[in-house]
């Protein structure tokens, strides 16, 4: 899924953790098979291909995937949506782009074949069918957080106690460390991703953080972040990190990039509506701003 897996595990001796990882990393695997949009043997890919010709029938994990996919498109207006594969890429944050605004007609072209309304699920015969032409779905603001909750899943059917799986800064835990201490995770600093800023507890508990501190453009002295809006083709402002707590890796990954893209009153609100959810923003004067449950857990 072109991001980096870590896997700790608690058991009693190396061998049987290797064991234990080799499980894990085959899942990881599978999963990736099963969704990734660059792996043209995969569903997802022949989704893509058949976009506006007819509907590809696929594992029933794929549309319960995709079927929780909708339902945060749904609850963020479009903030979130697995459709955004379709975006035309007209910014660059490779270093390869000029110093100029694209026009709005490009930018308007540009999303024009997104929209998540025009993703059909037949869940009885088990098929996907995308309406337009053109139209592609991913799974990059959803998939590693998938794969982390699924493979937790497995490890404690497998009848590990305690463990913490990295998916490139998406965390998910479970159980406690060998001293019986809790997990403790670190939120990056957005001035400096090589330090953190802050430290919480995770027990149980998943993490998952959108930054723009990775990739970024300057056009016209003004900066503008990786992350953009599907709804409008516009890169988002104002914005450093978003983390979002809660007790699926995939909930907090979706949840990270659609409050980024909410901004940060419409994402507080959001977050304050959920139960067992919780959000920490950094906005891009380096000030901190909480959600509710969690800026209690703080004082």
């Amino acid at each position: 899924m072109g991001s980096r897996f870590d896997i700790t595990v608690v058991a009693d001796d190396e061998k049987i953790a290797d064991q234990f990882i080799q499980k894990a990393e085959s899942e990881i695997v599978r999963i990736e098979n099963l969704i990734s949009s660059w792996k043209p043997d995969s569903q997802i890919s022949e989704v893509n291909r058949m976009a506006g010709k007819g509907p590809v029938k696929v594992d029933p994990e794929v549309i319960q995937l995709i079927e929780r996919a909708l339902t945060i498109s749904k609850i963020t207006d479009g903030a979130f949506d697995i459709s955004y594969a379709s975006m035309d890429q007209i910014w660059k944050f490779d270093g390869s782009m000029d110093e100029r605004m694209p026009s709005q007609e490009a930018i308007r072209a540009s999303v024009s074949k997104i929209g998540y309304q025009h993703i059909v699920l037949d869940k009885q015969a088990e098929t996907v069918f995308l309406e337009k032409p053109g139209m592609k779905i991913g799974f990059g603001a959803i998939g590693k957080g998938y794969a982390a909750d699924r493979v937790k899943a497995l490890l404690i059917k497998m009848g590990v106690a305690s463990g913490i799986i990295n998916a490139s800064g998406d965390l998910t835990t479970w159980g406690r460390k060998p001293d019986q201490s809790e997990w403790m995770v670190g939120i990056t600093n957005p001035l400096n991703k090589t330090k953190f800023f802050s430290w919480l507890p995770l027990t149980d508990k998943a993490i998952a953080t959108s930054g723009n501190y990775e990739k970024k453009v300057i056009i016209d002295g003004v900066e503008f972040s990786h992350i953009i809006d599907p709804r409008t083709g516009y890169p988002v402002r104002g914005i450093s990190s978003v983390s979002i707590l809660s007790e699926s890796a995939e909930l907090s990954d979706a949840l990270a990039t659609s409050v980024f893209v909410l901004g940060i009153e419409k994402g507080l609100f959001l977050i304050d509506q959920l139960e067992r959810v919780e959000c920490l923003i950094v906005d891009s004067e380096n000030q901190m701003h909480f959600s509710k449950q969690l800026k209690s857990q703080s004082e």
